[in-house]
């Protein structure tokens, strides 16, 4: 510790002063210098070799004042050329390519793309995966380029809007429930069929079913009956002849007799058998066919 002394003297005193006095030498000198010295040289190399990596990592990474690399920031967007890897979730209103080439998403294992609502929920959702693609969506619409609905798929009904339905597996189509058209037919030179393994075949419109075969025969196979019924209306059979090979057939009369003439017969439940022509009616005598 120094100690100041101060003393007092008057004009023509003389004080002797003492010969070894202390200097003491404001600064930092020795080994603390070099030290500064080094420090302050190893934060400059720092600072050169952080400018170094930024320098560095712009070019790698191609910045520039309109964007990254490829990604280019635009007034109406990100736009991105060639191929890019997502590893998260991406986030976007809308995706599209450029006019000369077309989109395409890739992934090993699935593509997904859900749409939400404000709260976050998801309201509908496509996933392409390597086995199926499912949809999940109220509803299901796919339109032509003008605009208009193909084919639509809701909770209640499902709607083909082409002017023509062409199925052409093998096995036909299987349908679980009814089907609504205005005409069904085959393909040229092929033959229509309408099958019920199980269960009934029943055909309504409210203004007629024709059912036609220009170029061909109609085959109607059942195991049980065949119901023609008309509730307002004839039952007209049209034709050059009406083969009926399996009505029964009553006892013939005496030899020459019937000169191969018989006579339609309807029994009151309305089956029908046949009698030997004669004179005047013969179904009387063979009414116990209708037993």
């Amino acid at each position: 510790m120094v100690r100041e002394q101060y003393t007092t003297i008057t004009e023509g005193t003389q004080i002797e002063r003492p010969e070894n006095q202390a200097v003491y030498k404001i600064g930092i000198y020795g080994w603390r210098k070099r030290c500064l010295y080094l420090f302050v040289l190893l934060l400059l190399i720092i600072l050169l070799v952080n400018f170094a990596l930024t320098i560095w990592i712009l070019r790698v990474m191609w910045f520039s004042p309109v964007g990254m690399g490829h990604l280019h920031v635009t007034a109406d967007g990100l736009r991105l050329e060639g191929e890019s890897e997502f590893l998260f979730p991406l986030y976007v209103k809308e995706i599209r390519s450029r006019e000369d080439s077309s989109l395409l998403l890739q992934s090993t294992q699935n593509v997904t793309v859900n749409a939400r609502n404000t709260e976050g929920e998801v309201t509908g959702r496509l996933k392409v995966g390597p086995q199926m693609v499912e949809v999940q969506s109220q509803q299901f619409q796919i339109n032509s380029k003008d605009g208009k609905p193909l084919f639509t798929v809701d909770e209640e009904k499902v709607m083909v809007g082409t002017d023509k339905l062409r199925v052409t597996g093998p096995e036909g189509a299987l349908f679980e429930h009814s089907v609504e058209t205005p005409l069904v037919r085959p393909d040229p030179l092929q033959d229509l069929r309408l099958e019920s393994p199980t269960r009934s075949l029943s055909m309504d419109a409210p203004k007629g079913v024709h059912i036609q075969a220009p170029a061909g025969k109609i085959e109607a196979l059942t195991q049980m009956d065949i119901l023609l019924q008309s509730s307002d209306g004839t039952l007209v059979l049209d034709a050059e002849t009406v083969c009926l090979p399996e009505l029964a057939l009553g006892s013939h009369g005496p030899a020459g007799s019937s000169q191969g003439l018989y006579e339609v017969c309807a029994c009151p439940d309305g089956k029908l058998y046949l009698s030997v022509a004669g004179v005047g009616t013969t179904c009387h005598e063979y009414s116990h066919l209708c037993l």
